[in-house]
């Protein structure tokens, strides 16, 4: 067959649930993902990350070259994951922007990257207003990313239906990709006789054009079924040569171009199946060097191969249901099957109750709204423009296109409070929500959270009550979890203690104010703090935090002037209270009485004055911010630590003769001894990895003195110490390349971290050598020398030449 004539396109689905906390819009700190801060994070380092440096092997197992996959890929991220990418992993996002705009000026303008609904709702479940609106805010997204007009837009679940088609087509979009099961029958254009591909035989080697009941038409794509499974759960990437060879497979010898594809969810290659980037990249470069097809991107081979064929889609199907799409809204029986025995019955009250807020929200929001925007729905589109640029500047062209007259303060903070609605509104449908085994998940609350924000938001800007409502029906949703009980119990315990207003925030800034000195202004998540006449006082072990603050909704513009106090007893005894503004008589009054109890350190009369002058708005040490109460904890904890270590410490050198003793008799340590010498051991290693210029005999011998004393060195407790240790050494690097002693440190980290494993990311230091080798970080007159640079290379497994 002549070369070029077969063509691969691999599509990665990349995509997380949003984890914000929706009174934030930030990540709390999730425990399970340790020792990351929270699953976004760990998943990038598993996945998003390593895929934009995918290690490719050479035969005597030493690093060939690094390469970003998503260039040789098809791809689609989620737009609220890449949200977060861009704050969080920049050099990741950078990546796959990047990748992007290299494979489109490779393939005449023709990327790799598709868009995506915008918040992975369901989207033949949608309302049509709503599924115009994803499907908007996903393409807005995507050129406000990627710097172009989307061509495919991947439907979140593959679900779809006639009539999304064509929201997709109207607004553009020329392609989508769909299960092989989602075909129900094709034909040759024009042709009359139809086939029945019912069963999954369609042809995935080829496009088909989707006629449209308005007239229109759009592309579809249809993946090979049995080897994307085969690539989720046979564990295909388990070796890069037999995942190529399995792609290569269904190939046929025959004259026309013919596409290979295969589509699975992108957490596939690094996440769920540890090093399946390098398979990855193994893969694509095998293929291509053989000669037996070329790594090509949908939109590039649709300009080689129109459709000949047209097809008719199975409607309300998806890639994940058997059932079609009744996984979102139905006990069918799918499951993640972890847990046998349990229901999903709770699916269908849970989205009736969502329906039914939702019915309530829109008959109010559009006459409120009509009063203030020409438009509302128009401008509810349009307000994508505000979430990805909030500055003033944003704001004030958006008001300018959509205000129905000019418009006061007061009007601009109800407009933003109706579009915020609307926005957590959409929200609580995100896919994740239904697709797990049980009401109590986090991905379920979480969409409950979003649903007790629209719920807060509408009291505000519709002056509506609609908690009673969706309790109501959150009740007749019960959990397989005897204990989570029922929906209106998991919300009354994990979504209204979350919910925050200005005046709580007042509460947890003053609390906030006993551990950190701040400047006159700052900013807690997205609220901004002025700090308007406020002052710490500390006596002892006890510090009082007191004063005016003004609180502003970073995303609303609702600002509000709070009277705050906070007081710490030592310990975790902490109390903190806020109110709106009482008047300046109250609030003088405030300060003069808890001052005056301060002084004379009446610590009953202090609590007993907090609780009057911030009757039911008082919050402790529990119920601040998770990621705030680690951080006081941490603060309170400094000197029951220190005092503990420093009796461990002695204790440890007071012994270390005995136990050097019984280690030459081959006797194990006594537990206590043991447990004593393992705190010690990890304490100093992590003192000295935390050092400007790390000593690595120090951290060698410290090594060597576990292994002496048996005790194991705790990888994942040290992980990220070493890999700031290692990161901070390349930026030295960076910094000066001639700088002889912080190339060696490098170096020595390198080989420090691989013995014990310590399974860092080497993403910053392959990258830096990759610009020291070519030469492009080095500035006139710094180079490296080249015999450490060599030594470099091969610490990091490089196959490098004679220096």
């Amino acid at each position: 067959m002549p070369r070029g004539r077969r063509y691969l396109c691999i599509h990665g689905h990349f995509y997380q649930p949003p984890r914000e906390n929706p009174w934030l819009e930030a990540i709390e700190r999730q425990d399970a993902a340790r020792p990351y801060h929270d699953w976004n994070e760990r998943i990038e380092a598993e996945c998003y990350g390593p895929n934009a440096a995918a290690r490719i092997l050479a035969a005597d197992g030493r690093i060939e070259r690094v390469v970003n996959n998503y260039e040789r890929i098809s791809f689609d991220f989620g737009p609220t994951l890449l949200s977060w990418l861009e704050f969080h992993a920049p050099a990741t996002y950078r990546g796959v922007i990047e990748a992007d705009r290299r494979a489109s000026a490779r393939f005449g303008g023709h990327g790799p990257a598709m868009a995506q609904g915008y918040n992975h709702t369901i989207l033949p479940l949608c309302s049509p207003r709503d599924k115009v609106t994803q499907v908007r805010w996903g393409l807005a997204d995507f050129r406000h990313r990627f710097g172009r007009d989307a061509e495919g837009m991947w439907l979140p679940e593959t679900a779809v239906d006639l009539e999304t088609l064509e929201v997709l087509a109207r607004e553009g979009v020329r392609f989508t990709v769909l299960a092989p099961n989602q075909a129900r029958r094709v034909r040759r254009i024009g042709d009359g006789g139809w086939t029945d591909v019912a069963n999954g035989s369609v042809d995935t080697r080829k496009p088909y054009r989707v006629p449209l009941p308005s007239g229109r038409s759009i592309v579809a794509f249809f993946y090979d079924g049995p080897t994307s499974r085969a690539v989720a759960f046979e564990r295909l990437l388990d070796d890069g040569a037999s995942f190529a060879k399995r792609l290569l497979a269904g190939a046929r010898d025959d004259d026309g171009p013919q596409l290979i594809t295969i589509a699975t969810d992108g957490e596939s290659y690094g996440h769920h199946h540890r090093f399946g980037e390098m398979a990855l990249a193994f893969a694509l470069r095998w293929v291509e060097r053989e000669g037996l097809a070329e790594p090509l991107p949908y939109a590039a081979f649709l300009e080689r191969r129109p459709p000949e064929d047209e097809v008719q889609i199975v409607e309300y199907s998806s890639w994940s249901c058997a059932h079609g799409i009744e996984r979102w809204r139905a006990d069918c029986g799918c499951s993640t099957g972890a847990n046998p025995g349990w229901n999903q019955a709770w699916r269908a009250p849970l989205r009736a109750a969502l329906d039914r807020l939702r019915d309530a929200i829109d008959a109010a929001w559009e006459g409120r709204a009509a009063a203030l925007l020409r438009g509302p729905w128009d401008a509810r589109d349009a307000y994508v423009d505000v979430v990805l640029d909030r500055s003033p500047e944003s704001l004030a062209a958006f008001f300018e296109r959509h205000a129905a007259a000019t418009p006061s303060e007061a009007d601009r903070v109800a407009m933003l409070e109706l579009l915020e609605l609307q926005r957590h509104r959409m929200l609580m449908y995100t896919s994740c929500g239904w697709f797990f085994d049980d009401l109590s998940g986090i991905e379920t609350v979480q969409v409950m959270q979003y649903a007790g924000r629209a719920v807060q938001l509408a009291r505000r800007a519709l002056g509506l009550d609609l908690e009673p409502e969706l309790l109501e029906g959150l009740s007749e949703a019960s959990s397989n979890r005897s204990a989570a009980g029922d929906g209106r119990r998991i919300y009354e315990r994990e979504v209204r203690p979350a919910m925050v207003d200005l005046e709580t925030i007042g509460a947890h800034h003053a609390a906030d104010s006993l551990f950190d000195d701040f400047e006159d202004r700052s900013r807690l998540y997205v609220y901004d703090v002025v700090r308007e006449d406020f002052d710490t006082r500390e006596d002892g072990r006890s510090r009082l935090a007191l004063g005016r603050l003004r609180i502003t909704d970073g995303l609303t513009a609702e600002s509000l002037v709070v009277s705050a106090a906070a007081l710490h007893l030592g310990d975790h005894n902490l109390v903190a209270g806020s109110r709106a503004w009482p008047g300046d008589e109250e609030h003088a009054r405030m300060v003069s009485e808890l001052g005056e109890a301060f002084e004379r350190a009446d610590l009953p009369e202090l609590l007993r004055l907090v609780d009057r002058h911030f009757p039911g708005r008082t919050c402790t040490l529990r119920s601040l911010f998770r990621d705030r109460r680690r951080r006081a904890i941490a603060r309170i904890l400094e000197s029951t630590v220190s005092e503990a270590e420093h009796v461990l410490e002695r204790l440890y050198r007071q012994h270390a003769p005995l136990m050097r003793y019984l280690d030459d008799l081959d006797v194990p340590l006594p537990g206590v001894l043991r447990s004593t010498a393992e705190f010690v051991l990890h304490a100093r290693l992590r003192e000295e990895l935390g050092s400007a210029t790390p000593d690595v005999d120090e951290l060698d011998a410290l090594v060597s003195e576990a292994d002496e004393h048996r005790v194991r060195i705790d990888v994942d407790r040290l992980r990220l110490h070493v890999q700031r240790a290692v990161d901070g050494a390349c930026e030295a690097v960076r910094a000066d390349p001639a700088d002889g002693a912080a190339l060696e440190r490098l170096v020595r980290l390198l080989e420090f971290s691989r013995e014990p494993a310590f399974g860092i990311d080497l993403r910053t230091p392959w990258g830096l050598y990759g610009d020291l080798a070519r030469g492009d970080a080095a500035p006139a007159g710094a180079a490296p020398d080249p015999a450490r640079l060599a030594k470099l290379g091969e610490a990091l497994g490089f196959r490098v030449g004679p220096a």
